[in-house]
């Protein structure tokens, strides 16, 4: 068992707003055009991130901070041909910290994004041709990235790791550029202490939450080493935090743990600007996404008076997304901690927004199956196939509706 003593943390800002303004405001702007993987605007961002690694100090691997990846992906959903499918490019960003330690910290994120919505994964109605400039998913976590390497690169404290930062393309298509790098890494995947991810940190948020409290955090893979429980609980801190013990989710930090490697995965919640249009730079809580980097500072520095960290399987996370054969067309609060399941964004046209559910409302029982938590809910939607009608049952303040939903 492992002894750990309760630490005070207070947040000393030790990360800048102003630079995390200067590297989101870069990255999503419209120039950009959404930065989608392999395209022209993509490369931009990347040589910006490449740059300021540079600009920062960090070493780069083969003379330069840019390591391509060749893959085949069909972007036309209606296509449902392999055959033709071109190759295409993806560039990975990394710089290397090197204090002549034995062991290695990662910290990532991915840094492309949907592009002008020409493939599937927009949420909004009708995507193609509108620029995505996924401010917080995920230019957020890309100038965290950026914030963290100056930080522990001007650090004048002597560290006992080193630290490898790495932004990914290709997330956004199925984790492309981290399973490319895992299977062809830079330095030897036994030598690395543990993987830190941040997708989407850049809204952090305190609605519903105590006061004094600064909003809600959630970290995922805490079941990846027996050491990242005690050590959390360790740190006192302004934030609501919600654990989550699995290492495999919908971001980088799966590639990661599915080669055995401790993980975390930081994330300030979903919101109705996922996946859209709307997901802007002016909605950004740039004092928010501070804390959340000061904090994970935190949490790294206090993994120096621990011996490398002890690597532990976790669940899988049960979606059931391959039973899925229809859509509500909702986006889940991850963060809501009460029975059922809180709506944070209803997509224009689909199931839900045609029958008249709202951002906001608690979906609670849908036919025969009482929706406790996000679970029961897949379990439900897995039921249906399209042109299904179900009585829907969703608390919208203290008032319970019923509505009728067509898929």
């Amino acid at each position: 068992m492992i002894s750990v003593l309760i630490v005070e943390t207070t947040f000393s800002q030790k990360t800048n707003h102003k630079n995390l303004k200067e590297h989101i405001g870069f990255l999503a702007s419209d120039d950009l055009k959404g930065r989608g993987t392999a395209t022209e605007d993509e490369i931009k961002a990347a040589n910006y991130i490449g740059e300021k690694f540079k600009q920062i100090g960090l070493s780069a691997f083969n003379n330069s901070y840019l390591k391509a990846f060749i893959f085949k992906k069909n972007l036309n959903p209606h296509d449902t041909s392999t055959s033709n499918i071109p190759e295409r490019k993806g560039n990975n960003v990394i710089g290397f910290l090197d204090n002549k330690a034995l062991y290695t910290i990662v910290i990532g994120a991915h840094y492309d994004h949907l592009g002008m919505g020409h493939d599937k994964n927009s949420m909004d109605a009708n995507p193609e041709g509108k620029i995505h400039n996924g401010a917080d998913d995920n230019a957020s976590g890309t100038a965290g990235v950026l914030e963290l390497a100056r930080y522990f690169t001007a650090n004048k404290v002597t560290e006992p790791y080193n630290f490898l930062f790495m932004c990914f393309s290709g997330e956004e298509l199925g984790l492309l550029g981290s399973k490319k790098w895992c299977e062809s890494p830079d330095v030897e995947l036994n030598k690395i202490n543990y993987m830190v991810n941040m997708d989407m940190v850049g809204r952090l948020n305190k609605e519903n939450l105590p006061a004094g409290k600064a909003g809600k955090l959630l970290i995922y893979g805490v079941g990846t080493s027996p050491s990242w429980v005690p050590l959390i609980d360790s740190l006192k801190t302004e934030f609501s935090i919600k654990k989550d013990s699995a290492g495999i989710g919908p971001s980088d930090q799966t590639s990661f743990y599915l080669k055995d490697i401790p993980v975390l995965h930081f994330f300030t919640g979903q919101h109705s600007d996922y996946h859209k249009p709307s997901d802007d730079i002016n909605k950004i809580n740039f004092t928010g996404e501070v804390k959340v980097l000061d904090y994970i500072i935190e949490v790294i520095e206090k993994t120096y008076r621990y011996p490398k960290l002890t690597f532990s399987k976790t669940r899988n996370p049960d979606t059931g997304k391959s039973n899925f054969k229809v859509t509500m067309g909702v986006m889940p609060d991850y963060t809501f901690d009460g029975e059922g399941l809180r709506i944070d964004g209803v997509t224009d046209g689909k199931p839900a927004s045609r029958a008249g559910i709202k951002t906001g409302d608690i979906v609670k029982k849908m036919g025969d199956i009482q929706v406790k938590n996000i679970q029961d809910y897949m379990k439900a939607l897995s039921i249906y196939k399209k042109g299904d009608t179900t009585k829907v049952e969703v608390l919208r303040g203290k008032e319970m509706k019923v509505v009728d939903v067509t898929f």
